[in-house]
């Protein structure tokens, strides 16, 4: 009943799902861009943050367009508050990766966090349900308090564009001693120029773990 009063739709087309489709149509689902690096070992995203942070593994889902599919689906979870979105490229990503050798024994899920300001108006982190999936799919802890996002601190008159992106992306650690010898996956949503996730992973490289992954739903062409 609720069905037919409240149809459920594919967030990528608007047409009514069927039973046994989710979020997605099999049509739209046939659309996306998929990348999947690490289903053929692909090493691009590891040679994407070369020089700048040492990761061991590093994987996103699909590739981000403009004005594509994919960045309808990240404009609803972004702000729509269509987090069924992030939980289902979650539960995909996570069961994927819980049947590679390269990615079953991580042992905590760290989702990038929002500025509390961005926190408060939009009322969720847009990166938390497909980080939470992931979590529940490697049987991983998930620490989504470790990592602290602080803004702006000092007055950004007469300075540079790269020194102000900096200090708007300021990034710490609280209470991470136990993340020592363990290997920590970092999630986001999407990688541009990677500026957020060398800042965070630097941050979690201060803690000594023996490893650092990187996930994403998608990363720009």
């Amino acid at each position: 009943m609720l069905d037919f009063l409240f149809p459920r739709v594919c967030h990528g087309c608007e047409t009514v799902l069927y039973p046994e489709e989710n979020v997605l149509c099999l049509y739209c689902l046939s659309k996306l861009p998929i990348l999947a690096h690490h289903r053929y070992q692909d090493k691009q995203m590891e040679l994407f943050f070369y020089g700048r942070l040492r990761l061991k593994y590093a994987t996103s889902l699909v590739r981000f367009e403009k004005k594509g599919l994919t960045q309808r689906l990240l404009h609803k979870l972004k702000y729509h508050g269509k987090q069924q979105i992030g939980a289902f490229f979650g539960k995909w990503m996570g069961s994927e990766l819980a049947c590679t050798h390269l990615y079953n024994q991580i042992d905590l899920v760290v989702p990038v966090p929002l500025h509390p300001k961005k926190l408060r108006k939009r009322g969720y982190n847009q990166v938390e349900r497909f980080a939470q999936e992931i979590a529940g799919q490697l049987r991983a802890a998930y620490e989504p308090t470790i990592l602290k996002r602080e803004g702006r601190r000092t007055s950004q008159v007469f300075r540079s564009r790269s020194a102000r992106m900096l200090d708007e992306t300021t990034f710490h650690v609280r209470d991470g001693a136990h993340l020592e010898g363990k290997h920590v996956l970092l999630v986001d949503d999407i990688i541009t120029t990677g500026m957020t996730l060398e800042l965070c992973g630097k941050e979690l490289l201060k803690l000594n773990p023996s490893s650092l992954s990187l996930v994403t739903i998608a990363i720009a062409s």
